[in-house]
């Protein structure tokens, strides 16, 4: 049996607090203890403090969870060494730093230290071998700080990880993002009803700067970003020019072969499913 990590999720009543929330509610592996949100959520339950936007139930065994003072002394005392963070950028920049220095594990969606040589944008599949930077840190003496990649960069590193090998030279990739991206509240109604909007702020720099630092690669990088009437799931179109131009059969084998090297509780079974159907793919979309 596996001893349960205590751990807490910092900003949980926000978009990407709600996914840790739920992803966190029945884990095998972590015990959600401690939920924070902003001072005027404090002691109230997550049920009456959240406007929960997830399309599926709020699990019942969070529902009655107290939302906490962000606190490191207390957190502590609870016994969490596990944070996962939700904050925004501007916020996260000083409340991370503080809990790496306090001695706690942070896992960051917020792009305040992605681009640090010491802290690993990690995506498993892509570049598990990346953790050990955590040891420039100053583990496992001192805390540290792991970031996830930006939505659009995560699909994109996943689909191209696996053809490296055929040394890519140049990636060009249009994206068409759906609204949940923009967080909640998110774009007005009036704005994104029945439109598409060409800009999406510091979607395409971060794009290039993280692809080239998860891969480890250098290549000229050429996104362009699209907000879409759509409420969840984005599309890419990619394309890729190599230096060893690979057969389509081998791609297609290089994506079934794509997986972790190790499992986990969330490890998908096949991390890219490759469908030869001429439809719309989206149609068949659902969350693991």
């Amino acid at each position: 049996m596996v001893k349960k990590v205590k751990c807490a999720v910092i900003g949980a009543t926000g978009a990407v607090g709600q996914v840790f929330m739920w992803m966190l509610a029945r884990h095998p592996w972590f015990n959600l203890v401690y939920p924070t949100a902003s001072a005027a959520r404090v002691g109230q339950k997550y049920h009456e403090s959240v406007h929960w936007v997830l399309p599926f139930e709020m699990p019942a065994n969070i529902a009655d969870l107290e939302i906490k003072e962000f606190s490191y002394e207390k957190m502590k005392k609870a016994g969490v060494k596990v944070v996962f963070s939700a904050l925004p950028a501007n916020i996260a920049c000083e409340a991370e730093a503080l809990l790496r220095d306090e001695g706690f594990w942070v896992f960051s969606n917020a792009a305040s230290f992605r681009y640090d040589n010491d802290v690993p944008i990690l995506i498993p599949e892509a570049n598990w071998e990346q953790l050990s930077k955590i040891e420039e840190q100053g583990y496992p003496k001192k805390g540290f700080i792991v970031t996830n990649a930006n939505c659009v960069t995560t699909g994109l590193a996943m689909a191209i990880a696996p053809l490296r090998k055929y040394g890519i030279k140049s990636i060009h990739i249009c994206s068409y993002q759906s609204v949940s991206g923009a967080g909640y509240p998110g774009l007005s109604s009036f704005d994104i009803t029945d439109n598409c909007i060409p800009f999406i702020n510091g979607e395409e720099e971060k794009i290039v700067k993280e692809i080239q630092k998860i891969l480890d690669i250098k290549c000229e990088v050429y996104p362009y970003c699209v907000r879409v009437p759509v409420m969840f799931g984005h599309l890419e179109a990619i394309w890729l020019e190599f230096g060893k131009t690979p057969e389509i059969e081998d791609v297609i084998q290089d994506w079934k072969n794509f997986s972790l090297p190790y499992e986990t509780p969330s490890t998908p079974k096949q991390s890219i499913v490759y469908s030869a159907e001429n439809t719309s793919p989206q149609q068949n979309f659902s969350f693991l």
